[in-house]
């Protein structure tokens, strides 16, 4: 009897031990109740597609190196050849109004203004990257160079001296990083390079191939130069204006057209597509294709196209992406995408799929196959998807000053998420006696 007292009473101490323990992980917040209710986490509300919990880490550190003008802004200043001291937020210039083709790969130039805009917005968070100058607090070291727009001016339209000139600055950039000793202590993993233009410092790539390239696509250098483990894709700077006053109260309605097109067709590799698809879907009900290259009266013609479709046809162009994707998003025109081998800006944060119809380039090819889908799109779908659209198109606008979750925060975002596999190759860079087996 005594035995039994014994247990009862241990017992009884046992239990109101547990129970003072239980009570005071509670109160202090150890353990998380809610892990054990499903009505905390209800699965049915998605989260916001950007901007969550990472809003509030600090800004990724950034250290841009003093470049003459010469290599970057110079370009813009109209004359050949100009060159001034390191640029300052007081000598900025504006990036040009009308500048077609030129502005498609303009991420170099936002990126650069960004680093030198310093001012906060009324949250204290404007900025997803900040420019300091002590490069031993550095997270990545900044590359102003502007090799697409030197691409642009020098090579794609100059004479044979100019593209001389542009492969000269070439060679001086890889010159001056290979004699950085930031650049040797991590032989430039941690180093972001804007290599937008598919043909951009096309001769001295794999020279600096393991900084982290800014891209629009992988489609011309090799996987060993360009991939998407430590490269960064962003978003061509859309041409046709941004569809601000899109609140009309039956949109699918009052988009008359079901598919519009408005590009050349005269493309290469995968690009050549275009012309079969012209020839199909030419003559079609509620479709516009029109063969028609960039010009001013041409970017008039899209913008109203755009409007007034529900959906906009965006096939390769001579490498997988093209701008015209992103006139699209700023239009909120379902885009539909025809391209096996595109990388799209973003992925990890946004789901295109929410906003965006794709098909393989055997899909597009087959007779009435891809109007048929387009047609078996319901309204209340397409409504959806447009405004998922209206959503997250901010993130596709490059400006100056930059916006909390415009384009090029995201881009600066995305290289932060980078940085742990950069870590990984430097710190091993590091102590590697022999070379890397793994390249």
């Amino acid at each position: 009897m005594k035995v039994n007292d014994t247990m009862s009473k241990s017992l009884v101490c046992l239990a109101v031990f547990i129970l003072f323990l239980f009570a005071s992980l509670f109160y202090t917040g150890t353990i998380d109740y809610r892990s054990s209710f499903s009505l905390f986490n209800s699965p049915l509300s998605k989260p916001n597609p950007c901007f969550t919990e990472e809003s509030d880490i600090e800004p990724l550190k950034v250290y841009m190196y003093d470049l003459e003008m010469k290599y970057n802004v110079g370009f813009l200043k109209g004359s050949s050849h100009y060159n001034a001291p390191p640029v300052t937020i007081h000598t900025l210039p504006k990036w040009p109004k009308h500048t077609g083709l030129r502005k498609q790969h303009s991420v170099e130039y936002w990126m650069l203004a960004s680093l030198l805009y310093s001012i906060d917005d009324e949250n204290g968070r404007t900025r997803e990257a900040v420019r300091v100058f002590d490069p031993e607090s550095a997270n990545v070291f900044f590359v102003p160079f502007f090799s697409s727009l030197s691409y642009n001016t020098y090579y794609r339209h100059g004479n044979d001296s100019e593209v001389k000139y542009d492969d000269q600055l070439q060679a001086e950039i890889v010159d001056f990083l290979q004699k950085s000793d930031h650049w040797k202590r991590s032989a430039g993993r941690d180093h972001v390079i804007p290599m937008h233009h598919p043909n951009a410092f096309r001769h001295y790539r794999e020279k600096v191939n393991a900084a982290i390239f800014i891209v629009a696509d992988f489609g011309r250098p090799p996987p060993t130069v360009s991939n998407l483990r430590k490269d960064v894709v962003a978003p061509y700077a859309h041409v046709v204006e941004t569809f601000e006053a899109d609140d009309i109260s039956d949109p699918y309605e009052s988009r008359t057209t079901l598919l519009f097109f408005r590009g050349r067709t005269d493309r290469k590799d995968d690009g050549k597509d275009r012309q079969q698809m012209k020839d199909m879907l030419s003559g079609q009900k509620d479709v516009v294709f029109e063969a028609a290259g960039i010009s001013g009266k041409g970017v008039n013609e899209s913008t109203n196209g755009m409007r007034l479709s529900k959906f906009c046809l965006h096939p390769a162009g001579d490498t997988p992406s093209s701008c015209r994707l992103f006139d699209a998003i700023v239009s909120h025109c379902v885009p539909v995408i025809v391209s096996d081998k595109i990388e799209l800006p973003f992925e990890d944060e946004l789901d295109y799929t929410e906003f965006s119809i794709f098909f393989s380039r055997e899909e597009a090819k087959k007779e009435g196959y891809m109007l048929d889908q387009l047609r078996s799109v319901s309204k209340a779908r397409w409504v959806e998807m447009w405004g998922y659209l209206k959503k997250i198109s901010h993130h596709f606008e490059y400006q100056y000053p930059p916006k909390k979750g415009d384009a090029v925060n995201m881009i600066w975002r995305e290289v932060k998420h980078k940085l742990p596999a950069t870590q990984l190759d430097v710190h091993r860079n590091r102590r590697l006696k022999v070379p890397d087996w793994w390249r």
